[in-house]
């Protein structure tokens, strides 16, 4: 079951058809018990609109927090120590990668969120940005995971690099995320084998292209929650990105006008344009 929001209300997709569910706020919906169960007696209850969504969907958030988790692979790790060896932080993304405890950083409010087709941005004073493609849980109040989308976790290179204590600039700004195109509802972990993909075009050109699968992630769904939820509280729920096993080369930067496409079959295609 995947789940929609939309200017006109909140939509489910299950085996090709799509429910209207009755009107409720989209916070009250995450943070609703047993909410699988609930969406699953939805279905029986009413009868399908159709095979496509009425109207275009939105970025799948509303007072949520966006939190991410970095170095949750090894070409993450990789990368990020290649760009930050000139200023001597390169040993700390290492100990990161082998350590209990993972990175966990604010990623973004609301408002600074791009849904499906919204425009993602490249910050002024940066000149090495590159988008991040990652698997995005949905957990509710209560610390556990209800669904799955993808993200996009934009990232100024050049400024993480030239200090790690500069992350938050390089992560955190108006634009600087973008989660869609829904939310997949389910009650079991997605399976090993799901595979993140993205491209990037440049006009017709494709510029880079690459897929992971989740088995390459050092760090257990589960784990990254227990440690975010460790003296926090998220009323409305939160979301938070997994991390990134795929980074571009060095030689490549995000330009205005590229499209960005970041597919995870399960969930669809989340597509964004570079302002």
């Amino acid at each position: 079951m995947i789940l929609y929001r939309t200017m006109q209300g909140h939509y489910l997709e299950h085996v090709g058809q799509y429910y209207r569910l009755e009107d409720t706020s989209w916070d009250a919906l995450l943070t609703r018990q047993e909410l699988y169960e609930y969406l699953s007696e939805s279905i029986r209850k009413n009868s399908p609109i159709g095979d496509s969504l009425p109207c275009a969907p939105e970025a799948p958030i509303e007072n949520q927090e966006v939190w991410a988790a970095g170095v949750t692979y090894y070409r993450s790790r990789s990368a990020r120590i290649e760009e930050s060896k000139d200023a001597g932080g390169g040993d700390f993304y290492d100990r990161v990668y082998l350590a209990d405890r993972p990175e966990l950083f604010f990623k973004a409010t609301p408002h600074r969120v791009a849904g499906p087709n919204g425009k993602v941005r490249i910050r002024k004073d940066a000149t090495w940005t590159v988008p991040e493609p990652e698997l995005t849980l949905c957990i509710n109040s209560q610390a556990k995971i209800v669904g799955y989308t993808i993200g996009n976790d934009m990232s100024s290179r050049d400024i993480e690099g030239a200090n790690p204590l500069y992350l938050p600039q390089a992560k955190v700004y108006d634009q600087s995320c973008a989660l869609g195109p829904g939310i997949l509802i389910a009650q079991e972990p997605l399976p090993l084998t799901t595979r993140i993909s993205i491209e990037i075009l440049r006009g017709t050109n494709m510029e880079f292209s690459a897929s992971v699968s989740l088995a390459d992630m050092k760090r257990e769904p589960a784990t990254l929650v227990e440690y975010l939820f460790r003296d926090n509280s998220f009323p409305s729920g939160c979301f938070l990105l997994t991390g990134t096993g795929i980074v571009p080369p060095d030689s490549f930067t995000l330009h205005s006008n590229d499209e960005i496409r970041i597919t995870i079959a399960s969930i669809g295609t989340l597509i964004n344009e570079v302002a």
